[in-house]
């Protein structure tokens, strides 16, 4: 199975839409870098003890909880037609009850669009068609997300944290990591910065100096030719609230119109057109 880091690379970070929601949110894949011809024996990964306490001590805030809440704000680049990026934003209103519950409501750049896990179906809502894709889905939040990516280029910017082993999912195949400083210009408090590196992603993560949990994730692809950046805050938690027994489920998707659960084709076309402008990058 592939790690997640290796899914990451690719997905571009909001690759989350389905056939009736895509447009903005429509994201084609990061061309992979070329592989050399001869390598030589790897180096030894330099990973700071400092950072991987801060990574363990982060994967248990978000582990620890039964239940969570927070608000994700993504900000993603895409070419324009002229070269230079665009920037789109989305808004994801997440509730997350382990092991195998959990609530998307999307909303900002593109059209709004609805997630739900509750351990058996995966259920896509778009409520402004009135469409809705339902799958069925592996038990755990895990597997659940690596299935709707792959039966349906389903991305969450944010999957990083909602895993069972965010410590293991973040630093699979990190060859670098390395301690930034302390900043309180992300989320209203202070934070550990740390980065992360391997051979096909650069991140940096902004800790809670206080309470282990991530207030910003920034992330870019080095298969990317473009090097486009993506960037999630992460705000407004709740830890272990309460979480009402219909929370996982939709009434108005119950009586929409059902469509296949798949990829959507504009997001296949643009991959295929975005994979020919690198090949005949010079």
């Amino acid at each position: 199975m592939k790690t997640r880091l290796q899914t990451l690379a690719q997905a571009l970070l909001l690759a989350a839409s389905l056939a009736f929601a895509f447009g903005a949110n429509a994201q084609s894949p990061p061309a992979k870098a070329s592989a050399p011809k001869s390598r030589a024996a790897a180096p030894a990964p330099e990973l700071e003890a400092q950072v991987l306490d801060l990574l363990r001590a982060m994967s248990s805030a978000l582990t620890s909880p039964s239940s969570m809440a927070f608000t994700a704000v993504a900000t993603y680049e895409s070419p324009s037609s002229i070269g230079p990026p665009l920037a789109f934003t989305t808004t994801s209103e997440v509730l997350v009850q382990r092991p195998n519950r959990l609530r998307v409501i999307k909303s900002g750049d593109g059209k709004v669009s609805e997630y739900y896990f509750d351990g058996r179906t995966l259920t896509a809502f778009a409520p402004s068609e009135n469409l809705v894709a339902v799958m069925p889905a592996p038990v755990t939040i895990d597997a659940m997300l690596e299935a709707a990516f792959k039966e349906a280029a389903i991305y969450f910017p944010f999957a990083d944290v909602l895993g069972a082993d965010p410590f293991k999912t973040i630093t699979a195949g990190v060859t670098k990591a390395f301690y930034v400083g302390q900043s309180t210009g992300v989320g209203g408090t202070t934070t550990d910065v740390v980065a992360v590196a391997g051979d096909e992603l650069f991140m940096q993560i902004w800790i809670g100096a206080d309470d282990k949990l991530p207030r910003r994730l920034r992330a870019t692809y080095r298969g990317d030719p473009l090097l486009l950046r993506h960037q999630v805050d992460l705000s407004d938690w709740k830890l272990d609230p309460v979480v009402a027994a219909q929370a996982f489920a939709s009434v108005n998707a119950a009586t929409a119109r059902p469509i296949p659960f798949a990829v959507p084709p504009s997001a296949s076309a643009a991959a295929k057109a975005r994979a020919g402008k690198a090949r005949n990058a010079p």
